[in-house]
């Protein structure tokens, strides 16, 4: 995928903390129902979960990504590369 803006400022992006854990210096966000992360310096993106319904909010905090909506809160491993 080519390399767009990202809004750090909206819920749905975050960026990962270079040293946090995993991650350090990516653009994590949900776009068409799912995760996904850009690398600035390579200027890829890559999906990493399908099918994130109705997601209001995504933060990071070390390897962990949690995804979060009204109904539940989905946590994604980035070490295991699973919820």
């Amino acid at each position: 995928m080519k390399h767009k803006e990202y809004d750090l400022t909206s819920p749905l992006v975050c960026e990962g903390i270079i040293g946090d854990g995993c991650g350090g210096g990516r653009i994590f966000y949900v776009a068409d129902e799912k995760l996904q992360v850009f690398d600035p310096i390579t200027k890829e993106s890559m999906v990493l979960l399908n099918e994130v319904k109705n997601v209001q909010k995504i933060s990071k905090k070390g390897c962990i990504i949690s995804l979060h909506s009204k109904e539940n809160s989905i946590d994604f491993n980035l070490s295991n590369m699973k919820n």
